[in-house]
């Protein structure tokens, strides 16, 4: 969310020329196959001639084998997985930002607020519905999260990486459907019930 908010105001403020460019090049990733993706990030993630080790040893660092250890593996799916959500998030906060009056904003500063100031105090407020909106998908889509532990670890290692929806997945491959079935309820309901409090705290600070 921090890095969608990020580039959304960068784009709405900061860069005028190729924004167009941008936007298409931060969400290209929501776009993309998940298998080139992941045919992508394991190169990057290679522990011997990876792109990322071989930029570390630069520095005089060895990078560790990052898919295949129960410490890194989770971090680097996250990582990826950030990678990818940021760009949906940052179109969704930059239709917010463009709705929102310029007046506005343009009273805060000649009340001598700054940038900072007229962000916060003016700008983010009204964008409470969006904020909204784009923290409910990006939870429905983390609490789903299964391409990318399916695609580049399997869920290992040592089940390491496997998330809900893919432990829901393993359980009707292994034939335990009733098993499978209702762990996929219990997801379904953390999912509810977490989108429930998410639109009562913004409804309450609304009122």
């Amino acid at each position: 969310m921090s890095l969608g908010l990020a580039l959304a105001v960068a784009l709405d403020k900061g860069i005028d020329k190729f924004r167009s460019v941008f936007r298409v090049g931060f969400y290209t990733p929501v776009v993309t196959s998940i298998v080139a993706v992941a045919v992508v990030w394991r190169f990057i993630l290679q522990p011997d001639g990876g792109l990322l080790n071989e930029v570390l040893s630069w520095f005089g660092i060895q990078g560790p084998d990052w898919l295949n250890s129960t410490t890194w593996a989770l971090p680097s799916l996250i990582a990826m997985g950030v990678w990818r959500n940021a760009g949906n998030m940052m179109v969704i906060i930059l239709a917010g930002l463009q709705s929102v009056p310029v007046e506005t904003q343009e009273a805060a500063h000649v009340d001598g607020a700054g940038a900072w100031r007229t962000f916060w105090s003016v700008t983010f407020p009204q964008l409470r519905a969006t904020v909204l909106l784009a923290t409910v998908i990006l939870t429905i889509s983390f609490l789903q999260f299964f391409e990318e532990p399916f695609n580049m670890t399997r869920g290992g290692p040592l089940g390491s990486t496997t998330s809900v929806s893919m432990f829901v997945y393993n359980q009707f491959g292994y034939g335990k459907y009733a098993y499978g079935t209702a762990a996929a309820y219990v997801l379904f309901v953390i999912i509810a019930a977490l989108s429930v409090f998410q639109f009562r705290m913004f409804r309450e600070k609304d009122a």
